[in-house]
């Protein structure tokens, strides 16, 4: 059998066998408790934001060396605008600091660079980072990288109706066309295939309005570790525990 093999780096230092056939292709992670980590050490939100950034370097790294396909990660919801103007500032900032340092070593890696999510609500400083970012890895075949910015998957679905009924009333198609696939190819990841496994950290349980048409069939993985210190070895934790499911897709 062809396996890879990681120390995990836990309690009982046990190895984990990661089965290279059977590692999910498309892995979503709902990236929670960036502000809880900081207020647990009196920090501000701000620098609890700062620290999830070495954990997203070391989940990307990690899930591009054992051959994840594709990587989606919340990293700003619709939702989000409601927070303190000063942190929505910081989080424009900061993603602006890690598309400048991080897009050419990820390039150099073979990762690829996408986004979901309405995009054009932000910042010109922020659209032109997150376009040079996109335009230089896009030929890029080794892991993808779907960051959801401005994302919530109910305006991606309002979204992808209004694309259809504008389609509808040029007559591109017929409303008897209208079929579970046409409505999953105007989506924003109407070229990705779904998830097989989403993650959520921090010790929430929720899926909170992310991927929700597309994870109909998805696994799901709770982890009480907030963002800042979750690494590489939870994620190989999550696969392993993934490996040991059955997924019948409604069937016995």
């Amino acid at each position: 059998m062809n396996k890879i093999k990681d120390m995990i780096k836990n309690k009982n230092t046990q190895e984990l066998y990661v089965d290279k056939e059977k590692i999910p292709q498309h892995i979503g992670i709902i990236m929670d408790g960036n502000g809880r980590w900081a207020k647990k050490r009196n920090l501000p939100r701000t620098l609890g934001h700062r620290s999830g950034v070495n954990a997203l370097r070391d989940v990307i790294k990690t899930a591009s060396n054992i051959g994840v396909k594709y990587l989606s990660l919340y990293a700003f919801s619709t939702e989000n605008w409601k927070r303190s103007s000063e942190e929505v500032s910081a989080l424009m900032k900061l993603l602006v600091e890690y598309l400048k340092k991080e897009a050419k070593e990820l390039h150099k890696n073979n990762v690829k660079i996408n986004t979901i999510g309405d995009i054009t609500k932000f910042p010109e400083a922020v659209k032109i980072e997150i376009h040079r970012a996109k335009e230089l890895t896009k030929n890029n075949k080794g892991l993808c990288v779907n960051i959801a910015l401005n994302y919530g998957s109910r305006d991606e679905m309002v979204r992808c109706v209004k694309k259809i009924a504008e389609k509808l009333s040029k007559k591109q198609f017929d409303v008897k066309d209208i079929d579970e696939n046409l409505i999953k190819i105007h989506l924003d990841t109407g070229d990705i295939p779904d998830p097989d496994l989403l993650i959520r950290t921090s010790g929430e349980y929720r899926l909170s309005n992310f991927l929700l048409w597309q994870s109909a069939y998805t696994e799901l993985w709770f982890s009480d570790v907030y963002w800042p210190d979750f690494t590489g070895t939870h994620l190989l934790e999550a696969i392993k525990d993934f490996e040991n499911r059955q997924r019948r897709y409604g069937g016995t």
